[in-house]
């Protein structure tokens, strides 16, 4: 018995090495190997390619928040001195020059021929006045209104028309132009086919905007140029579209587009507007005009009674206090029927 357990014991102690080097050198092998075994290197690249394409993504992201807040402050900024601009011109459209109503009416008087035209319409109002009544003072009350009233009244009449045949021209130069940049025509080609092809009062501003872009001027800065001579909206939004297009960029046909599409509306709902208001306008024309009719009835068929408003006193004060108070309601329902657009 001795001798089996002297003989085992030194196979056993050898198994036991031998087993101890197996289990040691197997988890080193393991401890070496374990992850291309296991797959987590795989699992690690790809983990690492994840995070990479996630990192590059947010980077985009923020690029692209930055160049928007950026293009967006840029956009303000631009609308801010737009706006500023508009209320400067707004201010200079209160007082206007009379060499600048007389372009804007399409007229091609100088300041001499319309003082001269002024000094014709009183001389003949005057001459008029004198033929009629031989009274100095209908005579110098005619003077006065042919020489101040109907020349700027005529003046005030030509200009309202243009401003008029400008609107309703203007989206379909604004529509030309969109069907050229949609074609792939330079914005400047497409404004000098409108200056050669549209209507006037269209056809004169824009051959204006190509005679100012061949002096050197930008087609923007000309643009720009263009609500000074016509004071409307709807020139300010022309010029600050393509102004804007110019230093931010973007697609200008589609820009011009949602502009055509803005102005046909805002033109529809003045059409609503002015149609809604005839009522109004045709019950005050009536109102104002009913107590001159009843007068000039009343001095055809009994003239003594009718001539004692101009002959007494007290007529007269009456005369003179109606007539205020008519022209007072006359200017309050002018002023409530007046739709400002």
């Amino acid at each position: 018995m001795a001798d089996l357990q002297s003989f085992l014991s030194p196979q056993v102690t050898m198994i036991a090495i031998a087993l101890l080097a197996t289990f040691s050198i197997g988890g080193i092998i393991y401890a070496l190997f374990e992850p291309q075994l296991s797959g987590r290197a795989a699992r690690d690249k790809r983990m690492k390619s994840v995070a990479a394409r996630s990192t590059a993504a947010i980077d985009a992201t923020r690029r692209a928040v930055r160049d928007g807040d950026r293009r967006r402050k840029s956009v303000q900024d631009q609308l801010k001195e737009f706006e500023a601009r508009e209320k400067k011109k707004q201010q200079r459209a209160a007082r206007l020059s009379l060499d600048e109503r007389i372009d804007q009416a399409g007229l091609s008087w100088s300041k001499r021929g319309f003082l001269g035209f002024s000094a014709i319409c009183g001389l003949v109002l005057g001459l008029v006045g004198l033929l009629a009544s031989g009274s100095l003072i209908v005579t110098l009350g005619l003077m006065f209104v042919g020489a101040f009233g109907v020349p700027r009244f005529y003046l005030g009449r030509r200009r309202k028309k243009r401003i008029a045949a400008f609107l309703n021209e203007l989206p379909n130069a604004v529509d030309v132009i969109v069907r050229g940049t949609k074609a792939g025509l330079p914005l400047g080609e497409c404004v000098q086919i409108v200056a050669a092809e549209a209507r006037e009062p269209i056809k004169t501003e824009f051959r204006r905007i190509v005679e100012a872009q061949t002096m050197g001027i930008t087609l923007a800065e000309a643009i720009s140029k263009l609500p000074s001579r016509m004071p409307v909206a709807e020139a300010n939004f022309l010029a600050i579209v393509v102004m804007i297009q110019s230093q931010s960029g973007g697609s200008l046909s589609e820009a011009l587009g949602n502009l055509s599409k803005v102005l046909r509306e805002r033109k529809a709902m003045k059409g609503k507007i002015v149609a809604m208001s005839q009522e109004a306008k045709s019950s005050a024309a009536i109102i104002g005009s009913l107590p001159f009719l009843v007068v000039g009835a009343l001095s055809v068929l009994s003239p003594s009674y009718m001539m004692l408003l101009f002959t007494d006193p007290a007529g007269n004060i009456i005369v003179i206090g109606s007539g205020l108070w008519m022209l007072t309601g006359i200017f309050i329902m002018k002023k409530m029927i007046a739709f400002d657009f």
